[in-house]
């Protein structure tokens, strides 16, 4: 065998290695608040623990109205804590709904060891703690980036009013290989999240808004999540828009405002 061919074999198996020992701090970049930490926000709002397991809590915020329309239950990106998160609150607030961010497993004060399966087990969990306060026909599951692929899965699986997904993945390894190419990502990869069989299932209709120059989640990623069911999948093309900012295009909000008045 070239000389050439053995070497590269060779740092393949080493990167593959340390990939799948390494990826839980390359895909999650979580931000940790001591247990004490006190949120402070400008509008009325709850803090929120949902005793999973032992050892395991999940923390959250829940904004809310006097009367609500209904409930949004956002599901965040890969980094930070819904301490910054929750800025994003006001986009769905204003519209008189009431919005409930919680913290993924490691993020923030939430407590417990990570798994693509323990994970969409605590997401189902508040989803259903949520549902003892707010009927599902009034509530909206969003999931952003990393995000909506565990809102594709709790949609999946229940019957919220509508699923809203922003700059979502068809599914989380073809994120991967477009960056490492050369590496068996699939049999790397411990996170699948497989939004494109997920979505499959989803009884509500479901809307996705994506910008056009997303560069780390391609807009094609979005369109061929449509073609799975077009009768009841919405895509919205954010003209310019990149991955983190949508919200700063009027047109993000348009819509939003659109498919929450309807």
């Amino acid at each position: 065998m070239n000389h050439f061919i053995l070497y590269g074999l060779i740092g393949i198996a080493v990167l593959s290695i340390v990939a799948y020992f390494f990826q839980e701090k390359f895909i999650f970049k979580p931000e940790k608040l001591s247990q004490d930490f006190k949120f402070k926000y400008d509008v009325p709002f709850k803090e929120l623990f949902f005793d999973v397991e032992p050892g395991v809590r999940i923390n959250g915020l829940h904004f809310y109205r006097p009367s609500p329309a209904g409930l949004i239950f956002y599901l965040h990106g890969n980094s930070r804590s819904i301490k910054g998160w929750a800025k994003y609150a006001q986009d769905f607030y204003r519209y008189n709904y009431d919005v409930v961010l919680v913290d993924y497993r490691g993020f923030g004060k939430s407590t417990g060891k990570r798994s693509e399966k323990e994970l969409i087990s605590d997401l189902q969990f508040v989803y259903e703690r949520l549902c003892e306060q707010c009927t599902e026909q009034h509530l909206i599951i969003y999931g952003r980036s990393l995000g909506s692929g565990f809102a594709a899965k709790t949609a999946s699986i229940n019957n919220p009013r509508y699923l809203i997904l922003d700059a979502p993945f068809y599914n989380f390894q073809k994120v991967v290989e477009r960056f490492l190419p050369f590496l068996p990502v699939r049999f790397v990869l411990m996170y699948k999240l497989r939004t494109d069989k997920w979505i499959r299932y989803v009884k509500c209709h479901t809307y996705i808004l994506h910008g056009t120059k997303d560069w780390l989640i391609p807009i094609k990623h979005s369109e061929n999540l449509q073609k799975l069911n077009p009768d009841k999948i919405t895509l919205i093309r954010i003209i310019g828009g990149g991955h983190n900012n949508l919200p700063s295009f009027p047109e993000y909000h348009n819509f939003i405002r659109d498919i929450l008045k309807e």
